[in-house]
């Protein structure tokens, strides 16, 4: 019995690389079930998974792919996301990646590093889609970057413009000085802090990062 389901995995493992070779699709596990049914395509790989996709590579415990064309490949137990082209690595509990819209979602306490442009985020969510190269965390943001640090609960970065928006009891230390406010960005590029609502701040360096505080009367929602 155990012999008939080894080769049954190895047949499934055939067609798989058979229909989706073509696409810079591969993978790996210790172990593989599936079903290859038209419109119910389902594996699931179990112990070292790997899978590799347009230059990115998954790794967990577990990968569960499924959709036409395995488009979408979920994720569990100590997921580690690399992706050397884009400089990014993800590590995270559970992971969503959608191969075609090339885009993830991190869940419970997750890690995006951006090599690039040098920062460290952490979050209990985060979604990036690396079409726009834009992400947005939620939930304890932590963001690390050289002599800077944030925290808030919501975040928007903009990895194109290496820009954050934050929000949510909104922190930013830098170089000893700390800035609060309802809403602050930071570009990363130039250091700037933007500080609009319910502003305060201790300046503790001699050499303060360049702010600007928004008036009252020009406060509005902020767009992507």
């Amino acid at each position: 019995m155990k012999a008939s389901r080894m080769v049954v995995a190895a047949v499934v493992g055939l067609l798989l690389v058979s229909l989706v070779g073509a696409d810079d699709f591969s993978f790996s596990a210790d172990s593989m079930t599936g079903s290859m049914t038209k419109g119910r395509e389902r594996v699931l790989l179990q112990g070292n998974a790997v899978v590799l996709s347009d230059g990115m590579r998954i790794s967990a415990s577990r990968i569960e792919l499924y959709c036409d064309d395995f488009r979408y490949a979920e994720a569990r137990g100590k997921v580690t996301v690399v992706d050397d082209g884009r400089g990014l690595r993800l590590t995270t509990e559970v992971l969503f990646y959608d191969r075609v819209d090339k885009l993830s979602r991190l869940s419970g306490p997750s890690v995006m590093e951006d090599r690039k442009n040098g920062v460290v985020i952490k979050g209990d969510f985060i979604e990036n889609d690396d079409i726009r190269e834009f992400a947005i965390v939620q939930v304890n943001v932590r963001i690390l970057r050289k002599d800077l640090s944030a925290r808030s609960e919501f975040a928007r970065y903009d990895r194109a413009a290496n820009s954050l928006e934050l929000t949510g009891s909104p922190m930013v230390r830098r170089e000893g000085d700390e800035y609060r406010a309802s809403l602050i960005r930071v570009d990363l590029d130039t250091d700037s802090i933007v500080l609009q609502g319910a502003v305060s701040g201790t300046v503790a360096s001699a050499k303060a990062a360049k702010t600007e505080t928004v008036p009252e009367s020009s406060r509005g929602t902020s767009n992507d």
